[in-house]
């Protein structure tokens, strides 16, 4: 093991025990390392960190910025060690990311997307795809939380899904509407006869009994849209899985506006329904749709001009 191997082994061991994931920085900075070692570099330049973060050429200005930014924490570490590490600076290889624009499905969208699920080669296949896209549609839930899901987490009696080590390391309850149970119960009924014993204790599966994977789950949704007949909106707003996410907090709002709900008051139930660390995270949903704007508009006009 080389010494900067065993540098950034020591680095992870200490971020982890903070309680930092760091799962994509740990595999970049391990490709940084064999970089550096096949080049026969055991002391980090600002020069060597930029030939490395703007790997490859054709990647865009905010791929390079995130490479670097995993190197410069790494760095700071080893300028601990090594005084002769140089930290690239913070102005370096500048990008501002920019959010995309929500794509808001509405409820034929959802029903097309869920019908879609026909095109998959196996029932199992089918079952899975159709209930994990719903039950993001009616919970909001985050696709990795949902994917991360065991089947313990399922509590039926209590009508709930147990959300662990969600985004920053949180846990919470997400209650369930009946229905939504009665699917997942169905859904798990279905699964059994297909893979009675499965190898992961995983609530959905794929066709060899194992969990399900990130980029497998966006791979199979791209044809799901397809089959949908789901089309972009904008250059910026195309039919994105965690875009269910954004039309469960938007429809959530616009119910509380049209029902005549206090939306100061229930915006810290969403925020905490959907695992924001603070409601600020959720206030950015009030731009996503231009009438949930007009409705906070009309609601404000309202409110002056009831004054005296």
């Amino acid at each position: 093991m080389s010494m900067l191997q065993q540098a950034l082994a020591d680095y992870l061991s200490i971020r982890r025990a903070l309680g930092y994931k760091l799962e994509r920085a740990g595999k970049l900075l391990a490709q940084f390392v064999d970089h550096l070692d096949a080049a026969g570099v055991s002391t980090v330049t600002v020069e060597h960190a930029v030939a490395w973060a703007t790997l490859p050429a054709s990647a865009d200005g905010y791929w390079w910025a995130y490479r670097l930014s995993v190197v410069r924490g790494f760095t700071r570490y080893l300028a601990g060690i090594d005084e002769a590490t140089e930290v690239p600076p913070t102005d370096l290889l500048p990008w501002r990311k920019r959010r995309a624009t929500p794509y808001l499905y509405s409820d034929d969208e959802i029903v097309a997307l869920l019908a879609a699920t026909v095109i998959l080669r196996t029932p199992l296949r089918k079952a899975t795809y159709r209930t994990l896209l719903g039950l993001l549609a009616v919970t909001g839930m985050r696709i990795g939380e949902a994917i991360a899901l065991d089947r313990d987490d399922l509590d039926v009696r209590h009508e709930l899904l147990v959300v662990r080590s969600g985004k920053f390391g949180k846990s919470r309850e997400v209650v369930l509407h009946p229905t939504t149970i009665e699917a997942l119960v169905g859904y798990l009924q279905q699964r059994d006869q297909f893979h009675p014993r499965p190898s992961t204790p995983a609530l959905f599966i794929n066709n060899a009994g194992k969990r399900l994977r990130y980029d497998g789950m966006h791979a199979t949704f791209k044809r799901l849209v397809d089959r949908a007949g789901l089309t972009p909106r904008s250059a910026a707003c195309r039919p994105r899985p965690h875009d269910l996410r954004h039309s469960f907090a938007v429809n959530s709002l616009l119910d509380a506006y049209r029902t005549g709900v206090d939306v100061a008051a229930r915006l810290p139930l969403l925020s905490t329904y959907l695992g924001h660390v603070h409601p600020s995270g959720t206030y950015w949903y009030l731009s996503a749709a231009p009438e949930l704007l007009a409705l906070a508009g009309q609601r404000l006009e309202d409110h002056l001009g009831a004054r005296p």
